[in-house]
């Protein structure tokens, strides 16, 4: 195993957290969203991350049977959540209906920036294990001198 492969996994870590990120802040963009393009109210979205093994086949057999076959993470879809949108009374609100309702998007704010927090977090660490292989490479290419 070499250093590249731990910086290729903290990239694809970044990648796939950098999309999180994303989404997670056009949900908080959209908390308000009444009217979208497919008509109603916004809909909250997740990522769906995937372990997917590093490498071709050859190294991926040599992994399988040193037992430390290893994955990166990666984005295989963007899900759009399936609960019903919040009715709030609002007569005064252009969406309204006749009874006043409005459909409000199902994003809760709180759920939201708790989930962005995380996504940091994972970023922040991903960051620091891939400079932390790129010192390692570093100091192991200094031993050759």
């Amino acid at each position: 195993m070499s250093f590249f492969k731990s910086m290729q996994i903290s990239s694809a870590a970044l990648g796939a957290q950098r999309v999180r990120m994303n989404v997670l802040s056009s949900n908080l963009a959209n908390a308000q969203t009444t009217r979208t393009a497919e008509g109603g109210p916004y809909r909250r979205k997740d990522v769906i991350f995937s372990a997917t093994p590093t490498g071709g086949p050859f190294e991926d057999f040599l992994d399988d049977s040193m037992n430390s076959q290893l994955s990166e993470p990666r984005v295989v879809g963007i899900h759009q959540d399936t609960k019903e949108p919040r009715n709030v009374f609002d007569p005064t609100h252009p969406d309204a209906d006749k009874n006043g309702n409005v459909k409000m998007p199902n994003v809760q704010v709180m759920t939201e920036m708790v989930n962005m927090i995380a996504a940091t977090r994972a970023y922040e660490a991903n960051a620091t294990a891939l400079s932390e292989a790129k010192n390692m490479a570093m100091k192991s290419l200094e031993i050759g001198r």
